[in-house]
């Protein structure tokens, strides 16, 4: 579904991204694991097209996108949920999803469907349509703006940094919900600080450093690896 080939972004002179590669398949659950700076933000905005790639290619089921504006890429069913949630702070939850279905052409009977499913998944959300977005707590913040990225109807969802500032409670309730959303035929590209549970339910893992691809396996496999477990699971 997604094939990045020999990617490589800067900012300026640094190079953030050294000619990473990697694919997920439809169905997948893929997780992005690394530290801080190693390059997991990047490669998601370069894939939504808000970070314009120096070289390589990005490939959405197999049409090349590296050149596409966001709005197009949004059209053609790959979505962002981003890290700091980036919901509108000042309209309502409402306001938000719908914003989420801007760029659908379809009836406004299916994105209404659409929506009681979003309620059926996060039912918080629905008990604060009215609310302004900004006075939402965090957990019901990353609810909402995952929530507006499936008005988009998406084939894959890029989330990113999902748990982050969340309470453990609150973080199992979203790691659910995204094996739920992955069950009923959405493909995820997860970036995810917590890297153990990341692991746990994504069917491969790339470990990014400094930009690069440094190891790939099957999550269940990368959990138990002595490497990872030391770098990135307290031991």
């Amino acid at each position: 579904m997604l094939k990045v080939d020999k990617l490589k972004v800067c900012y300026g002179n640094i190079d953030a991204l050294k000619d990473i590669s990697f694919e997920v398949k439809k169905g997948e659950i893929i997780s992005l694991i690394g530290a801080n700076g190693a390059g997991k933000s990047t490669t998601l905005r370069a894939i939504s097209g808000l970070l314009r790639p120096k070289s390589g290619d990005i490939f959405f089921e197999n049409k090349s996108i590296k050149a596409l504006p966001p709005h197009e890429i949004v059209r053609l069913g790959l979505l962002q949920s981003p890290e700091g949630r980036g919901i509108f702070a000042n309209l309502t939850v409402l306001e938000n999803l719908e914003m989420g279905a801007y760029t659908r052409k379809d009836s406004k009977e299916l994105i209404k469907k659409d929506m009681e499913h979003v309620f059926a998944l996060f039912p918080r959300v629905k008990e604060r349509l009215k609310q302004v977005a900004g006075t939402l707590s965090g957990g019901e913040q990353q609810m909402l703006a995952m929530s507006r990225a499936l008005m988009g109807k998406p084939k894959l969802l890029l989330l990113d940094e999902p748990s982050l500032g969340l309470a453990p409670q609150i973080v199992e309730t979203i790691f659910n919900i995204i094996k739920k959303i992955n069950s009923e035929g959405v493909t995820i590209l997860l970036v995810e600080q917590n890297a153990a549970q990341a692991l746990k339910i994504s069917h491969r893992a790339y470990v990014i450093e400094t930009g690069n691809v440094v190891m790939t396996g099957l999550g269940s496999e990368l959990l138990v690896s002595p490497k990872v477990r030391e770098a990135y699971l307290g031991g």
